[in-house]
């Protein structure tokens, strides 16, 4: 096998011409240099310098090995440097999935931090809902996952409630299972590194006229049992289902969408009620409409929890590891 640090003497020898005055050049002896040169045309069978005189030049095949060797080594050289690059934080690169509340709230102060310090390292950003961002992120198609799940929600059973959308209750019950399942694949992190974040309280969306609006403590879920809903994104639609089944109702879910903006202006024109995460609040403007605090069945307050998730392998990479710094910093200013 040939060996980098044999390719190094044989530049070192073509170029001074003798064993000793590359061992010079290298900062060793002249046996050690012998050595390197005898493993070297061991591996590759055929002889590599031709003694003349008081010096020595190549041969023929150490001519050919040189020329590929300049290209080796000055391959390696540069690849040194951008390892060394990478791990400096002078480059690399961090690739980030994110559902639409913390892409608007928690990454952009977190990026423009790390940009701050290390401007060499390149971030970019999808956005993606769990269990698809959990996907992309054991796919390799990113390095860190931004994602949430309702501590309320761990260990318990499917929901198997209301769905927005017409169809027999057997085709509603299928459809909620088969969305529970689909769901259940984004909440299992034991393979993934997690950074915790923040926890994000729910907040109740009312139409300022709602009897109910302006309230100042908070609002029992089986308060709005007779009122009609509108559901976000599929996850969070579960947990709502999950929440009034607690509560001791089914929500009749007339609207489902995954836009806050839309959800804001369906509840602000009496359309229903609505349950949103602080977070997505602080993006978008809650104009005609009331924001309550909501209490759970339990008396707990209602809340999902964020997080950014990596793979284990990942968050030893230095870029990584501070993009998951400059997240908690952001999370922690909130």
């Amino acid at each position: 096998m040939i060996e980098a640090r044999h390719l190094r003497v044989l530049r070192a020898v073509a170029r001074t011409g003798s064993f000793s005055a590359a061992a010079r050049e290298l900062g060793c002896t002249q046996p050690a240099i012998s050595q390197q040169m005898k493993a070297l045309e061991k591996s590759v069978d055929t002889p590599l310098v031709v003694r003349s005189g008081r010096g020595m030049q190549l041969s023929e095949a150490g001519k050919v090995l040189l020329k590929h060797a300049t290209g080796i080594l000055a391959g390696l050289s540069a690849a040194e440097e951008e390892v060394a690059a990478i791990a400096g934080l002078r480059a690399g690169r961090v690739r980030l999935v994110s559902f639409p509340t913390a892409s608007s709230t928690l990454v952009p102060p977190a990026v423009a931090r790390l940009r701050d310090g290390h401007p060499g390292v390149r971030v970019s950003l999808v956005e993606a809902e769990p269990p698809e961002s959990l996907a992309m992120l054991r796919g390799g198609e990113c390095e860190i996952a931004l994602a949430f799940r309702y501590p309320q929600s761990e260990g318990a059973p499917p929901a198997v409630g209301s769905s927005a959308g017409h169809g027999t209750p057997r085709e509603a019950r299928a459809e909620a299972n088969l969305e529970a399942q689909q769901l259940s694949a984004g909440t299992d992190w034991s393979d993934l590194v997690v950074t915790p974040l923040l926890d994000d309280p729910l907040v109740g969306l009312l139409p300022a006229s709602h009897p109910l609006a302006g309230r100042e403590g908070p609002v029992e879920l089986a308060e709005l049992a007779g009122e009609q809903w509108i559901a976000g994104c599929p996850q969070c639609r579960g947990h709502l289902v999950e929440l009034c089944a607690g509560a001791g109702f089914e929500p009749r879910i007339d609207f489902a969408t995954d836009d806050y903006p839309a959800v804001v202006g369906l509840v602000a024109a009496g359309l229903g009620v609505a349950v949103l995460p602080r977070l997505a609040l602080q993006s978008v403007r809650p104009d005609g409409v009331s924001t309550v605090p909501v209490r759970t069945a339990s008396g707990a307050p209602a809340l999902r929890r964020v997080v950014a998730l990596t793979l284990p392998d990942l968050a030893e990479v230095p870029a990584v590891a501070l993009m998951l710094e400059r997240l908690a910093g952001a999370a922690a200013d909130r």
